[in-house]
């Protein structure tokens, strides 16, 4: 499996969070993670996002398939988003757009075996993998890239 834990870009301040839309700095962090991230792809892969509409804005710069979920939304718990790819079971790559502190939690839960307050910039990714090699399961950190690199 590879997960792919993609930070929503940059967004506006708005009195209603799952509202707020990126700004223009935001889209250029999405567009250019984007592509990317659709360069290194394989051709089957799943993008699962929250209700928030930053999340989706983001997720629209890679493609306009996805699916919602409201396990990613802000403020969900680690547990919840590990749930929701069925993690490390889940076959592919799954990519979730989401947020802060969940998504460092995620990381730092399957890479450190801890939930910890791990920062993952606006509009960074972190790329996960799992495999099993001679029934023995292996983590790999692949990528952790920020849009600012690009």
């Amino acid at each position: 499996m590879n997960l792919i834990l993609w930070r929503h870009a940059e967004a506006e301040e708005a009195s209603n969070d799952l509202a707020r839309q990126l700004t223009a700095k935001g889209h250029r962090q999405a567009q250019r993670m984007g592509a990317w991230l659709e360069a290194r792809l394989p051709d089957k892969y799943k993008v699962i996002c929250s209700r928030a509409r930053r999340s989706q804005d983001t997720a629209r710069a890679l493609t306009e398939k996805f699916r919602i979920d409201p396990n990613i939304d802000p403020g969900a718990s680690y547990a919840a988003v590990l749930a929701a790819v069925n993690w490390p079971q889940a076959p592919g790559t799954i990519v979730v757009v989401g947020h802060q502190p969940t998504l460092g939690e995620v990381a730092s839960m399957i890479l450190a075996g801890a939930p910890a307050d791990w920062a993952i910039k606006k509009g960074a990714l972190w790329w996960i993998s799992y495999r099993e090699r001679e029934r023995v399961g292996e983590i790999a950190l692949r990528v952790a890239m920020s849009p600012d690199l690009l």
